[in-house]
């Protein structure tokens, strides 16, 4: 038997024993595995008897492996016993260990916190703008448009809307810098994609035309040695080109799309984009909705929790630049942070997602929210149809552990909804972006 003490702040102190038949079992196993680090005089390496080693270099000579060994088995017992949640490794303390007495030690464990929930049902979200206008669909039939523009050399001075072609060399208190100089750069005046203030200086010019450009960069520029410099642009406009759209009709419909007509065009647009916006404002009212039930409740969240959330961000950033073929450091650099500054700024976020995480058990708890075999059948056919894998197949592969996951999966998903289909619509509507 483990004798529990409930300390403060989610912490609670097991004092555990380890009988000394179970402790002689791993003193002898230590004894036979570490035996060869120890040389005896007249003993082969290795081969020397245990209590010849325990005379040479003490009693306790094999304590520590022996502990090490049994300690584990003993403490996962011990928690058990108690039915306690643990979120962290424990400190583990010995507080008396010998061979006839065995051991007795001490581990302080992080125990998960206890939430105090608040109202998490009839929480108040902005009514849903479920519509979609014909001005809207017209809106993005204009961006199909500009994406199809092409542009054509002119004879006239740059306005804003064209584009221009040119060289540049950009230099701060007369030298130039790394990244300042290109050729062939193309630019839509009024974009407002180079420095503020470049595009300006630039209108009014004409093809082979050579300007000198004046600017200061941002004082956040992303380049720290360049910010709040003032520069200077060495220009060469070698073309300017307009752009022309092409005519909105049915041939131009036809080379964009599958559709043969405008009106088609336009209703399946409008199908798409009414389902987007029914996903994007569904998703708006579940986040306002766990937000607020997450407002509402209290709860104590040890650091060791927040810091693993941390850790599990930092890794989720480092997974995507990997994808995308860029090196960590290289983007700390760019971003002129550090690895720590990040950890620091990422800590907030991490508070929330683990409070989030704690509410929706603990709402699950007091609703007595549970999976059901058949829902966890429906999560496995899910899976396997997400990895385009056959059902047998994935049921065949799957763990205890694995079932266990599925099913917290669907217990989470019907907390959410639960939640969220309580929420209480107000009279304003919610635009979506």
């Amino acid at each position: 038997m483990a004798q529990l003490e409930k300390l403060e702040g989610n912490k609670a102190k097991l004092t555990i024993k380890i009988d000394a038949e179970t402790f002689r079992k791993a003193l002898n196993e230590a004894y036979k595995k570490t035996a060869g680090r120890y040389a005896v005089q007249g003993f082969r390496k290795g081969h020397a008897p245990r209590k010849v080693i325990e005379t040479y270099y003490g009693e306790g000579v094999f304590y520590e492996d022996a502990f090490d060994a049994c300690w584990g088995e003993a403490y996962d017992a011990a928690v058990k016993e108690h039915d306690l949640f643990v979120v962290d490794r424990p400190d583990v303390d010995i507080l008396s260990i010998g061979e006839n007495e065995g051991v007795e030690f001490v581990a302080e464990v992080t125990l998960k916190p206890e939430v105090t929930l608040g109202e998490y049902k009839g929480i108040a979200v902005p009514k849903a703008d479920y519509t979609v206008s014909d001005e809207d669909v017209d809106k993005a039939l204009e961006t199909e448009r500009e994406n199809q523009a092409r542009f054509a050399d002119v004879d006239r001075p740059a306005e804003n809307g064209d584009r221009v072609l040119l060289d540049y060399s950009g230099s701060v208190d007369g030298e130039k810098f790394e990244g300042g100089t290109a050729e062939d750069q193309t630019l839509v005046l009024g974009s407002n994609t180079f420095i503020p203030g470049f595009e300006d200086q630039l209108v009014g010019a004409k093809a082979g035309e050579s300007r000198e450009v004046n600017v200061t960069f941002p004082t956040e520029y992303h380049a720290e040695h360049l910010a709040g410099k003032a520069a200077v642009f060495a220009c060469t406009v070698k073309a300017v080109q307009k752009k022309e759209l092409p005519e909105i009709d049915d041939d131009f419909i036809g080379d964009i799309s599958e559709f043969e007509t405008v009106d088609a065009w336009k209703a399946d647009k409008k199908a798409k984009m009414l389902e987007e916006k029914k996903q994007y404002m569904d998703n708006m009212r579940e986040n306002l909705a766990i937000k607020g039930a997450c407002d509402n409740a209290t709860v104590d969240i040890p650091d060791c929790m927040i810091d693993r959330q941390v850790d599990y961000m930092m890794q989720d950033v480092k997974y995507r630049l990997a994808g995308s073929g860029l090196d960590f450091d290289t983007y700390l650099k760019y971003l002129n942070t550090t690895e720590a500054d990040m950890r620091k700024n990422y800590r907030t976020e991490a508070e929330a997602r683990v409070k989030m995480q704690l509410v929706i058990d603990a709402v699950a708890k007091a609703e007595n929210v549970q999976a059901t075999d058949e829902e966890i059948e429906e999560e496995i056919k899910k899976y396997a149809e997400s990895g385009n894998t056959d059902v047998e197949t994935f049921r065949s592969t799957l763990t205890d552990g694995d079932r266990e996951y599925l099913a917290d999966r669907v217990v989470v998903d019907k907390t959410v909804k639960l939640i969220t289909d309580a929420a209480v619509e107000t009279e304003e509507p919610e635009k979506a972006e």
